[in-house]
């Protein structure tokens, strides 16, 4: 969808809130359902579209009924609201872009509310949205934190990397890492051959034999060998 058509779709949205406040909801959803790119025109019939559930894994077909649930039992649904306020907005921006020499009233086109049938909008030849990549963030950084029990990554961008690292110091504040068990201070030395019985260390011996052993001479002149 162009930026001309969101546009169009906010300002449209807007004044429809306002001129049919019995109708909130029923807007509200349709409008929905097109931002979230749920709306997909058919290629070769402008007058029909397929509409995806809100958990995008079924495509109803909207041609003047839908084949949803409500649709066959007659029901106005939000996929045929959705199709209807597609029509309308393409219809609203293709009179804008053919630069009409007079301002489009738009109480002369019919809107989509309340009770409008497709076939009272006007025809409208209506093609398969671009969609633009976003462009990549100048500025990005990844953590991993635990949240509920779980390891995640958390992905934060921005344009200005000052700003990032401040975000990113904030997330770590709020998610510290697990608190470390205490480790007990050793005495410097201490390993093999200290004598924890006089807490010194000890001398290796060699033998004749080949036989080795720590000893120490304690205050009262004997040999100690940490026993």
């Amino acid at each position: 969808m162009s930026a001309t058509f969101l546009q169009t779709l906010k300002t449209e949205v807007a004044r429809m809130h306002a001129a049919h406040p019995e109708r909130v909801g029923d807007i509200t959803r349709a409008n929905a359902l097109i931002l979230q790119g749920m709306v997909l025109p058919s290629v070769d019939d402008p007058t029909t579209a397929h509409v995806l559930s809100s958990d995008g894994t079924t495509h109803y077909t909207v041609n003047g009924r839908c084949n949803c649930q409500a649709g066959q039992h007659g029901k106005p649904c939000k996929h045929m609201h959705a199709w209807k306020l597609y029509q309308y907005i393409a219809a609203r921006v293709q009179q804008r872009l053919a630069a009409a020499p007079t301002p489009v009233d738009p109480e002369v086109m019919p809107e989509p509310w309340p009770d409008n049938d497709p076939e009272d909008l006007p025809p409208v030849e209506v093609t398969t949205p671009v969609v633009t990549p976003l462009p990549e963030a100048p500025a990005s950084v990844n953590c991993h934190i635990t949240l509920e029990g779980r390891q995640v990554q958390l992905t934060l961008r921005g344009t200005d990397e000052t700003r990032l690292l401040q975000r990113l110091a904030a997330v770590l504040k709020q998610y510290p890492l697990p608190a470390q068990p205490a480790t007990q201070d050793r005495p410097q030395g201490q390993g093999q051959g200290w004598c924890s019985k006089h807490n010194v260390q000890m001398k290796l011996n060699h033998g004749q034999d080949g036989r080795s052993w720590y000893s120490h001479r304690t205050d009262e002149g004997r040999w100690c060998k940490g026993r």
